[in-house]
This record gives C-alpha cells, sequence and structure tokens, in this order.
C-alpha cells in the first residue's frame, strides 16, 4: 500500500529540517481531507521531496516523525527503538537490585513521540498520547517481549485517559496478568504500584533523583511534604534519618496510598499525613519545618493558562518562604511545559521579593535520564525545580 503524503508550505521548513518531531497543522500546504487519524504518512517539502514518516492526527500537532529515513513502521522498526532506549537505561545501571522503577520509553526523548511506558518491578505499563501509536500497540507489545525476555511478567495497556473517547481506548493487560498493587523499589524504598486505579502510570517516576537528594539533606530535619501523592518524598526523608516527615495532600485516597507506602517501609514512627489544600494549609502552619516540597500538578496545561499558573506557582511559594524556619530548604516544581524553567526561576525570585525573606538558590533540579531530553525538541524539558535556602 502506497502512503499517503503531507507537503508543507516552503516557508514552513525550517523547524523539520532542524530534525524538529512535531509539524503543526498551519505548516501543511496538501489537503488532508483522505487521511485517518493515526495514519501513517509522509511529510515531504514542496518540490515533493521526503523528509519524514510519521503519525498524523486531525489537531494542533498534526504530524510526528516517527522516522526521518525512508523505511517501513513495521515490527522490526519497533524492536529497534524499543531495545536501544532499554540498553540506555541498562548502561546507566537505572535497572538493578536497588532500583526496579524506571521510565523505558519517554516519547520524543527516545524517537518515539506520543509513548510512554513505565516498568515496575517486571510489569510494563504502555500509555499513547496519539492514536497512531495506539493502533501500533500490537507491535510495542512485541517489542518490549523482544528486548526484556524473561525480565518481563506483564504488559499493561492504560490509554483510556490519553485518547479521544471515540477510540475507545480500553484499559487491559495484552501480556500477563499481575495483582495490584504490585511492590517495586526505587533506591532501596517499597511502594505499591497499582497501574489500574492509580494516576498517570501508577506513579511519578520522573522524581526519583530529586528523591534521593531529599534524603541527602533530611538527616535530623523537620519534613512537610506538600502534594504528596503516594508519599515518595516523606519516604525518602524519614530514610534519610528525617526526625519526622508530614504528608499533605487533599485527596483522601492519595493519604491512604501514602501511609500504605509508610507501613510497608516500617517507617510509621516518624510520619504523620494530614489531609488539607496545600494552598490553605501552607498560609499558616501549625508547627516550623527545616524542610518543605513543594510538587504540585501542573497549573498549565496551555499558554493561555500561563499566567493564572504563575501566579499560582508565585502565591504557594511566597507562602512556603514566610512560613519555613530560618536556614530552611525548600525543594519547589513545575512540571507545567509551558512554563519554561527561565520562567519558573524568575517566578520564585519574585516570591521571595514578596515574602521579604532573603532567598539563595542552592540547586538546579530537572527530570532524570530515564527521561531524556531530544535536543531538537526543547519542549521535552518540561520538569524544573530549584533547592532555595531561606535565611
Amino acid at each position: 500500500m502506497s502512503i499517503k503524503q503531507l507537503q508543507l508550505h516552503k516557508a514552513k521548513l525550517g523547524s523539520i529540517q532542524r530534525f524538529h518531531p512535531w509539524v503543526f497543522s498551519g505548516a501543511i500546504h496538501s489537503d488532508t481531507t483522505n487521511i485517518e487519524e493515526g495514519e501513517i504518512v509522509d511529510v515531504c517539502d514542496h518540490r515533493n521531496q521526503f523528509i519524514a514518516r510519521g503519525h498524523f492526527q486531525p489537531s494542533t500537532i498534526a504530524f510526528r516523525v516517527l522516522s526521518f529515513e525512508d523505511r517501513p513502521i513495521d515490527q522490526t522498526f519497533f524492536n529497534e527503538k524499543i531495545i536501544t532506549a532499554i540498553e540506555l537505561r541498562k548502561r546507566l545501571n537505572l535497572i538493578n537490585d536497588n532500583n526496579n522503577i524506571v521510565r523505558l520509553i519517554h516519547g520524543e526523548g527516545d524517537s518515539l513521540p506520543g509513548l510512554i511506558i513505565d516498568y515496575y518491578a517486571g510489569v510494563a505499563v504502555i500509555q499513547c498520547h496519539s492514536v497512531g501509536m495506539f493502533y501500533a500497540l500490537d507491535y510495542i507489545a512485541n517489542a518490549l517481549k523482544n528486548a526484556l525476555k524473561d525480565e518481563l511478567i506483564a504488559v499493561y495497556s492504560k490509554s483510556n485517559d490519553t485518547l479521544p473517547a471515540r477510540i475507545q481506548a480500553e484499559n487491559k493487560y495484552l501480556f500477563g496478568n499481575v495483582e495490584t498493587p504490585h511492590i517495586a523499589i526505587e533506591n532501596g524504598i517499597q511502594y505499591n504500584i497499582d497501574w489500574i486505579n492509580g494516576q498517570k502510570t501508577g506513579f511519578f517516576i520522573d522524581q526519583r533523583e530529586n528523591r534521593s537528594l531529599v534524603k541527602k539533606y533530611a538527616k535530623g530535619k523537620k519534613v512537610l511534604n506538600t502534594f504528596c501523592y503516594s508519599g515518595g518524598f516523606s519516604l525518602a526523608a524519614i530514610a534519610g534519618e528525617a526526625t519526622l516527615a508530614h504528608s499533605l495532600d487533599s485527596s483522601k485516597k492519595a493519604i491512604e496510598l501514602t501511609d500504605a507506602n509508610v507501613v510497608l517501609n516500617r517507617m510509621t514512627d516518624n510520619h504523620k499525613s494530614i489531609v488539607a489544600d496545600t494552598m490553605e494549609y501552607i498560609k499558616e502552619l501549625p508547627e516550623q519545618y527545616d524542610i518543605i516540597i513543594l510538587d504540585p500538578p501542573a497549573f498549565a496545561k496551555h499558554k493561555e493558562k500561563r499566567h493564572k499558573a504563575i501566579q499560582g506557582y508565585k502565591r504557594l511559594n511566597a507562602h512556603a518562604i514566610r512560613q519555613i524556619k530560618p536556614g530552611g530548604l525548600i525543594f519547589t516544581y513545575s512540571c507545567s511545559q509551558v512554563v519554561d524553567k527561565y520562567l519558573f526561576t524568575n517566578t520564585i525570585i519574585a516570591a521571595a521579593i514578596e515574602s521579604g525573606r532573603k532567598v539563595r538558590i542552592l540547586e538546579q533540579l530537572h527530570q532524570p535520564a530515564d527521561h531524556p531530553i531530544n535536543a531538537f525538541h526543547p519542549e521535552g524539558e518540561y520538569l524544573k525545580g530549584l533547592l532555595i535556602e531561606v535565611e
């Protein structure tokens, strides 16, 4: 079967010629009415010369590059891409006796835009963010079996919340079957992982190294972990010999998950859970903390929401800066892709000015190596953070 073509405007070739993996709808010159959502198509220049092959979607991001080579997008293609990504994680020693929670595929960072695969102690959880990737599920599951062999005990597809309802993306096992919650280990700490009922794929892997940093600085400290979800920063703090860690979340379900993980790791003596809205609770804290962690959900997912998000980050951080003990540390993050690291840093500086306290930036914080950033796709740098000290 011949592959359909998308012809680009002559003036819109620069981005994809610099290997950016997206083409926006405004760059397409040709008619797309005969192209199905998720179909594999070729992008060509104004002279009909091949540039790239990938998935079409009738949306703002109309084309996602799978290959800049004229090659079949078949089982061999997915085998190569997935084994290359997994071999990188193994070379970096991210899968070992002390850690079996890792992101195997990170979309554009692994040249598979629209695809996320997280790994929890033998279980691969697939989340598709494009219809084209959803249609390639069989290829993807087979590629995982090929790459992981006996290390793989199950593959679960979870794309119902990330794709349009018309696609009817049923969440289900593609291979094996594992009862949840399933225990997996991050840097020596055990977690109950529930990809069926939990948020995203069941866990926020992107904060692994930042949790280790909290552990490094936590000895003898009183720690407040806001927006705690499954309690990861709290557990890391206690493992680092914090005198206590308080986990705060507005979701009772999240607190129940945190408490289960605290019990699993036998850390109940040093832990307390609080169900409350963080933005309200942090205005007047009942006690002073040495360390406060601010890891909110994305305050903005679209550019039109960016200003409101910035004001939210500013208020949240200003409250924490005012409330923290002198000499205290604040780990503060944003996972809003539309708020870049420069804007986020400036927002924290504005919060410090508003609070009237002196602040020093000690470290700039990022997503870890298993969430790589394609050098030609700066949008992939979504997680940014600062470790600040408040005098």
